[in-house]
């Protein structure tokens, strides 16, 4: 095995098993964690689309009910959608000019910021957050 692929499932294990054990101990849940560090000033502690921020007169839109989505994607979480928002491959079209931050790109700063000295993949720490986030999103479908 190769010393990158090494470093690579070492991290990974160490991420699972500090991630398992405080799941364990507290009920600790990243992705709710995520949500409430990243996306309740727009979408609101319920995720109702009615944080702070959406009552700004400078958004264009009125900011999501993101309990909601399955209920508009026929029943069907649309989780490609929404990974393609949140890390901001899919163009948001009623945004105009884009207001949602795009967070693969506040994700990596995070990571570069944190282990510039050390080496390491800053997608697997992206696509970590934003999977975390999506699976929060999906468990408040209907609520």
């Amino acid at each position: 095995m190769r010393p990158t692929k090494i470093a690579a499932a070492l991290l990974a294990l160490g991420v699972f098993s500090v991630w398992g054990n405080g799941y364990a101990a507290d009920k600790f849940d990243f992705g709710k964690r995520e949500f409430e560090s990243h996306c309740v000033v727009c979408h609101g502690w319920a995720g109702k689309g009615d944080g702070p921020f959406a009552h700004f007169e400078l958004l264009k839109i009125k900011i999501p009910d993101l309990t909601t989505l399955s209920k508009r994607n026929n029943g069907v979480f649309p989780l490609q959608r929404v990974y393609e928002v949140i890390d901001g491959t899919e163009a948001l079209k009623a945004h105009g000019t884009r207001e949602m931050p795009i967070w693969g790109t506040v994700y990596t700063a995070e990571i570069e910021e944190a282990y510039f000295d050390v080496p390491f993949n800053p997608r697997v720490y992206v696509r970590l957050h934003i999977l975390a986030l999506i699976d929060y999103i999906s468990r408040q479908q209907g609520k």
